[in-house]
């Protein structure tokens, strides 16, 4: 991998105040819009679808739970609810309807954020972005940050920070998650416009005539996917196919023996963990997670199931990405001293180890940090049946039902999940799984794990970031909030007459590769993309697809980490890095002819950073991604209920 210049490669420095109110069950009530009129969209064809701080010492064998360990995360400035139903503290302005040609967000009349005070209209903001404004000469966006954010370059080139027409992003959002046209017909500014969607079997994009930059080398694109690395690999020996991505680790020798073939590894920028969520017995027992860290052949795992290039993780994060391996090792196999903990944990919660049964959900997705999930599954399986007793059913789930359980914390039993690199940052592994908006993914967040993470990301200097990151590390291994199983190594094989093919280490660019004298290029990957409106989504396969039509300011390299400009001709910062300005590429039309200019910045931007904007809607409506990008955290959180941005109060 291409290491990044060392500034590039540090992370937002997040707000000190942190929302420390707990939320009420339910979600929010759901925006109403207030579409305004909007350019008509080119023609898209789209059928309907179908039905506290720890010494980094060795933690000792058998750690007992601490006071911090079941503490709710209090690292700020907090308020105390009034009545319910009552405003708290002070009126929560109403939000501005979405229009074009919006020039400042938040607008002076709707609010302005209060850095020092850790505040938006006197209710608690924990984010970093402050306010987006069109620059004087109406030809970019300035950002402004309560606190450096050092890491911009690189966050704003990843997927979810697309850009999309302001008015065509209004009329076609919907008023309800997954109601939207947005989500099936894009409208964007990339090499390549969508042409159909036969849900569930492919999609069809061709070069898009409005384009800015290069036309793609090959005229034609089409995504299919398989959940079968054989099924892939037989697709591409036939020929109907010109690329795959994940090949079978038994598959990869096979490929390297064809002359009509060619394999590309991909390096292992990825971790694959089992998860636990600490809010449901008996994983809120800390003896039972560590039981589990212990009981779980690694070693075994990488050596049956993964292919070369792969390694078990001693970290959170791959070794690869800069200041993020420091601490003490994870915890080794130990059957004997697993089965020791895992009884002294099931006593104390009043539960029979003998005779305990629990769910280890996944999906069939094949990623690079899982190569054969049904396999690995029943493997983790039996060891804990033969370690601890545990009787453990396989929980198969749909790969988008899955996702949207784990972020909603509705996955009560054992689940497999991994992460890859969205940029070559540890903040990116750290920030959405431990951090400050990390969600209900693992259960309750871990304070002094919160303050270590947010400690790494303030920190410009390499020493005191590797520090931070190291305590992190002896953390994440004292509370064991997943099992850190492997970094997987993967790679694409594609036809030995394809050129500029590449594995990309985190996007592919399609139109960056020649398919011979074909005029199409047909690729092959695990599952079907979600949406192809990525700034709702957290999937693999999905951001890839959004990657082919969509843009964002900034894009990484084909074939490294580095990053170049895209929408934008350059973003220059100030001194300390609070405020960065972004020239915007002129003359850029998007696919239904609508010219491209700062209020589509903004406006792309606030419907994932304001949870009361009539936009904020997308496909699931969590909008994940925001709060480990230049967001770190969403105005008008969800706080107490009652008030105007989250649920009635229950009686």
């Amino acid at each position: 991998m291409t290491r990044r210049p060392r500034w590039l490669s540090l992370f937002t420095i997040t707000v000190v105040a942190s929302l420390a109110i707990s939320a009420c069950t339910g979600q929010g009530a759901s925006p109403t819009p207030a579409p305004t009129p909007a350019p008509t969209p080119s023609p898209v064809t789209t059928p309907a679808p179908t039905g506290t701080p720890v010494a980094t010492g060795t933690p000792a064998a058998t750690p007992t739970a601490t006071a911090a360990e079941s503490a709710s995360p209090s690292t700020g400035p907090t308020a105390t609810p009034g009545p319910t139903g009552t405003p708290y503290p002070t009126p929560l302005a109403k939000p501005p309807a979405p229009a074009e040609g919006v020039t400042d967000y938040p607008d002076p009349s709707y609010g302005t954020v209060d850095c020092k005070a850790g505040t938006f209209n006197g209710l608690p903001y924990a984010g970093n972005l402050k306010e987006m404004k069109t620059t004087a000469d109406g030809k970019g966006v300035e950002f402004d940050f309560c606190n450096p954010d050092v890491a911009f370059l690189s966050q704003i080139a990843f997927q979810a920070l697309e850009i999309d027409d302001a008015g065509y992003l209004i009329a076609n959002m919907g008023t309800t998650p997954g109601s939207g046209a947005i989500l099936n017909t894009p409208n964007g500014t990339g090499p390549y416009s969508l042409t159909s969607w036969d849900k569930g079997t492919r999609m069809d994009f061709t070069a898009n005539p409005n384009y800015w930059g290069t036309q793609p080398l090959t005229k034609n694109l089409e995504l299919q996917w398989s959940d079968q690395a054989a099924s892939r690999l037989v697709a591409l020996q036939a020929g109907t196919i010109d690329g795959m991505d994940n090949p079978g680790t038994g598959d990869i020798a096979t490929i390297k023996a064809d002359p009509t073939l060619a394999f590309y590894p991909r390096e292992g920028l990825n971790t694959f963990y089992v998860g636990m969520n600490n809010t449901d017995k008996p994983w809120d027992n800390l003896d039972v997670r560590t039981a589990i860290a212990q009981a779980i052949d690694r070693q075994k795992l990488v050596d049956s199931y993964y292919p070369p290039g792969s390694e078990v993780a001693k970290y959170f994060t791959p070794c690869a990405i800069p200041d993020a391996c420091g601490g003490d090792d994870y915890w080794s196999y130990d059957p004997a001293a697993a089965k020791a903990e895992f009884d002294k944990g099931m006593a104390a919660e009043g539960l029979d180890p003998s005779t305990f049964t629990t769910k280890l959900s996944f999906r069939a997705a094949v990623r690079g940090y899982l190569p054969d999930p049904p396999t690995i599954a029943q493997e983790i399986a039996n060891e804990l049946q033969t370690n601890l007793g545990i009787t453990v059913t396989l929980d198969l789930q749909d790969s988008g039902t899955f996702l949207d359980n784990n972020a909603a914390g509705k996955l009560d039993g054992l689940f497999m999940l991994g992460w890859g690199a969205d940029f070559p940052d540890a903040s990116d592994f750290f920030d959405y799984h431990f951090g400050l908006g990390s969600g209900a993914k693992f259960g309750t967040p871990f304070p002094d794990l919160v303050d270590a993470i947010k400690t790494g990301d303030q920190s410009a200097d390499d020493a005191a970031r590797t520090a931070a990151y190291t305590t992190a590390n002896n953390l994440i291994k004292k509370y064991v909030p997943a099992v850190i199983i492997a970094h997987g190594g993967s790679g694409a094989a594609y036809k030995a007459d394809v050129k500029n093919a590449v594995a990309a280490p985190l996007e592919e660019q399609f139109w960056t590769m020649q398919a011979a004298d074909r005029d199409t290029l047909t690729f092959m990957q695990n599952a079907e993309p979600l949406s192809l409106y990525c700034g709702d989504e957290s999937d693999g396969e999905t951001i890839r697809a959004c990657n082919q039509v969509k843009e964002s300011l900034y894009q990484y390299a084909p074939d490294d980490t580095t990053t170049s400009p895209a929408l934008a001709t350059g973003c220059t910062s100030n001194a300390d890095l609070t405020v960065w300005t972004c020239a915007l590429r002129q003359g850029v039309k998007f696919q239904n002819g609508a010219a491209f200019g700062p209020d589509d910045v903004i406006m792309s931007f606030a419907a994932q950073w304001d949870t009361l904007n009539a936009l904020h809607v997308g496909r699931t409506g969590d909008f994940e991604y925001w709060d480990s990008l230049i967001g770190q955290g969403k105005l008008n959180p969800t706080g107490p209920c009652g008030l105007a941005n989250t649920a009635p109060c229950s009686p």
